[in-house]
C-alpha cells in the first residue's frame, strides 16, 4: 500500500460523483494523493461512496465493501471507510454487519471524515472540485433531497426534504468548472423542477439556466431530472431562445395508466402527461427528450401495460430507459401495496417496451442520415473518435462514432456528416 494516498470509489449516479469530487479536492488540498476509481487499490485509505437507490444498487455497493474488507485483512489496505446513500438509509444495520470498515458516515457528513483523519474541511474550497470526468464536461447538483414522496421511491427517505443551492454560490462553481476546461454543464438534481422554492418562494430554474447560458465559456448547458408535475414552463423559452442551451430534457415520467399514476402518488395523470409533452415539443423545436419508465408496478395489469406499449408508440422518446419495480424497506408502496406481479412477467414486460424503444430510436436516427451536427469529442477509440450531440448526455445516451481523420481533437467540437444510423449510435465524417 502506498502511505498518504487514499483510492475513492464513486457509485451509483452522478450526484454522487459530485460529493466524491468535493471530497477529493478537500483531501487533496490536505496533502494526500488521491486515485478516482483505480483498477486495483494501492491507497493505505479507502472510501467507498454508496449508492442505495433500488436493490441492485445496494448489492453492488455491499459486493464492494466486503471484497475491500478482504484486501484489508489482507493488510492489502489499512483503513476502509464508507459514505453517501447506502450508508445514510441503513447505518445502523450496516455498523452491525459490517464490522471490516472502520468507520460509516452518511450523505451529508462526510465532512467528518477529514477531521477523523486529522485534517479541517476548508471552507474556502466549498466551491471547488477535483474532476474525474473528461476535462471538457462536468455535472452542476443544484439540489438535494426531494419533497414528492412518490409511493416507490427511496430517496426522500435518504436524502431528506428538498434543498437547493444559492445562485451565486452556483454560478461561481460554474466559472470555476469553465476554468478547469469544462465546456458542457449537465446540471443535475433529484427534483430540478422544484429548484429555488425553498430558498426564493418559487421556482427559480428559469432564471438559474437563463444565468448558467450566460457565464462566459460554456457552450452546452444540460437539463436532467425534472419533475412532471408542476412542470416549470417558463424554462421552455430560455431554451429556445439561448444557443447554448441543449435541445434536451431529461423528464422521467414513469408511467401513463392513470391507475398506475395514482397508485405511484405522482400527482399528474394521462392528459396532463401528454398535454406537457405537446407543449415542450411546441415551445423548443426540434427537442429531444429523455424520459424512464417503470413496469410491474402494483396495479399494472395487462391492460395498462398494453396502454404504456401504445404511449411509447404514439410519444416516440428519442431517449427512453426502463427498470422493473423492485420494492423498496420504508416506502409507501413497500408499507400499503402488494407486490404480486411475478419477477418473470415484470422482465418480460421491460423487455418489450425496450424493444420497441430500440426500433423507435433507428427510426429517429435513421432520419439523421445526411445532416450535418456539430458533436463534442469525447475520447479516442481504437477505429474511431467518440463523440456526442446535444442531444446525449455523456455516458446513458447514443454517441456518435467519428472516423478518424485529421483534425478531430477529443475535448473539442467538431462539424460531422452522419453516413449511417445504428439503433443507439451514428456513424459520421469530419465535415472537410
Amino acid at each position: 500500500m502506498k502511505k498518504n494516498k487514499i483510492d475513492i470509489i464513486s457509485l451509483g449516479c452522478s450526484k454522487n460523483l459530485v460529493d466524491s469530487e468535493h471530497l477529493m479536492r478537500q483531501f487533496q488540498a490536505a496533502g494526500y494523493q488521491i486515485e478516482h476509481n483505480p483498477s486495483h487499490v494501492t491507497g493505505e485509505i479507502v472510501v467507498v461512496n454508496t449508492c442505495g437507490f433500488i436493490r441492485d444498487a445496494q448489492a453492488e455497493s455491499i459486493d464492494t465493501i466486503l471484497q475491500l474488507g478482504e484486501a484489508k485483512r489482507r493488510g492489502k489496505i489499512r483503513k476502509l471507510l464508507v459514505m453517501g446513500c447506502l450508508a445514510e438509509r441503513f447505518m445502523a444495520d450496516l455498523i452491525q454487519e459490517l464490522p471490516e470498515v472502520d468507520k460509516f458516515y452518511g450523505k451529508f457528513n462526510w465532512k467528518e471524515m477529514l477531521a477523523d483523519l486529522g485534517s479541517a474541511y476548508d471552507d474556502t474550497l466549498s466551491n471547488e472540485r477535483y474532476l474525474t470526468t473528461p476535462r471538457h464536461y462536468a455535472y452542476l447538483k443544484i439540489s438535494e433531497g426531494c419533497n414528492r414522496f412518490c409511493a416507490f421511491c427511496a430517496i426522500p427517505l435518504i436524502t431528506g426534504r428538498h434543498k437547493s443551492v444559492p445562485i451565486d454560490t452556483l454560478l461561481a462553481e460554474v466559472a470555476y468548472l469553465v476554468a478547469k476546461g469544462a465546456k458542457e454543464i449537465n446540471v443535475i438534481a433529484q427534483d430540478l423542477s422544484s429548484y429555488g422554492l425553498d430558498i426564493y418562494g418559487k421556482m427559480m430554474l428559469p432564471e438559474l439556466v437563463e444565468r448558467i447560458a450566460h457565464v462566459p465559456g460554456v457552450e452546452w448547458v444540460r437539463l436532467h431530472y425534472a419533475y412532471p408535475t408542476q412542470f416549470p414552463y417558463e424554462v421552455l423559452p430560455v431554451m429556445a431562445r439561448n444557443a447554448n442551451v441543449c435541445k434536451y430534457l431529461d423528464i422521467a415520467l414513469q408511467h401513463i395508466s392513470d391507475r398506475v399514476l395514482t397508485n405511484m402518488r405522482r400527482r399528474i395523470g394521462k392528459q396532463e402527461t401528454m398535454e406537457l409533452l405537446r407543449r415542450i415539443r411546441a415551445e423548443v423545436p426540434g427537442i429531444h427528450i429523455r424520459t424512464t419508465l417503470m413496469v410491474g408496478f402494483p396495479g399494472e395489469g395487462e391492460e395498462e401495460f398494453a396502454e404504456l406499449k401504445d404511449f411509447v408508440r404514439e410519444a416516440r422518446f428519442e431517449r427512453m430507459g426502463g427498470f422493473a419495480y423492485s420494492e423498496e424497506e420504508g416506502t409507501f408502496a413497500a408499507k400499503n401495496l402488494s407486490d404480486d406481479i411475478p419477477e418473470e412477467v415484470k422482465q418480460e414486460r421491460l423487455r418489450q417496451i425496450m424493444e420497441l424503444q430500440e426500433e423507435i430510436s433507428l427510426e429517429i436516427n435513421e432520419q439523421k442520415v445526411g445532416q450535418n451536427l456539430r458533436v463534442i469529442v469525447d475520447r479516442e477509440d481504437d477505429d474511431y473518435f467518440v463523440g456526442r450531440t446535444e442531444w446525449d448526455s455523456p455516458e446513458v445516451d447514443n454517441e456518435v462514432l467519428i472516423e478518424k481523420t485529421e483534425g478531430v481533437i477529443v475535448g473539442e467540437f467538431c462539424d460531422v456528416i452522419i453516413k449511417e444510423a445504428l439503433p443507439f449510435e451514428l456513424i459520421a465524417q469530419k465535415v472537410v
